[in-house]
Parts: C-alpha cells; structure tokens; sequence
C-alpha cells in the first residue's frame, strides 16, 4: 500500500512540475510551491504582473472520471480562501489576489488548462 501512496505523490509532483513550467511559460514568477500554514496547503502562489495567483493543481490519468477540475469542490475552495488569507496577512504583496485552478490530464502530451480565476472568496 505505501508504494501507491508513494506512486500518488510522485504523480502529484509531476503535475506540479508541469504546472509551475507552464505558468512560467505565461510569464508568472513561481513564489511559492507547496506553502503550508498548519494543515493548510496552496499548491502553487505565482505573481503575475498584476496579480498573485492561489493555483490548485488537479490532474487525472484520463478524463474517465470527469475533468480535474471537478475535484476541487466547495470544501476545498474554502480551504485553500483560508490558507490564501494566512499568507496574505504574512505578505507585503500589493498585487490583486486571484484563484486559479490548473487542470492537468496526464496524456501524451498532458493536455493543461489553467482557469484564471476559478473560484472567488465567499464573505
């Protein structure tokens, strides 16, 4: 059992890794990979020029099961708002927050989807 677990961790880091490539491709500065505040996580923070981007990255082996992007549902939208916040508040970054969701289905090639502002903070 723990080599799958280990499996699922490298496939999680190689979606990263493509991930954080293609957001530096788009002109993005990587800030952060894998920031953590307790049991908190933000999987990539990137600063654009005019905006510092929260990025989930979701992926998937096939599209079997539904697009990546499903998988990131209400609870964990609020978590990621909640990890955004700490870090925001240990920042001096001006720029406008956003979320961002990257959506990876591992074909060959991997077929990306970055979705700029996925989702929005509820009050």
């Amino acid at each position: 059992m723990e080599s799958t677990s280990e499996n699922n961790r490298q496939k999680g880091q190689r979606a990263e890794d493509l991930a954080a490539d293609h957001l530096a491709k788009k002109g993005y500065q990587i800030l952060c990979r894998n920031w953590t505040a307790g049991k908190l996580e933000i999987d990539l923070i990137a600063a654009s020029k005019t905006h510092l981007a929260f990025v989930e990255v979701k992926s998937r082996s096939s599209r079997a099961f539904g697009a990546p992007l499903e998988a990131v549902n209400s609870a964990k939208r609020r978590s990621i708002v909640r990890a955004a916040d700490i870090y925001l508040s240990r920042s001096d970054n001006a720029l406008e927050p956003r979320f961002d969701i990257i959506s990876i289905v591992m074909e060959t090639p991997p077929e990306i989807e970055h979705i700029e502002g996925a989702f929005f903070p509820h009050a």
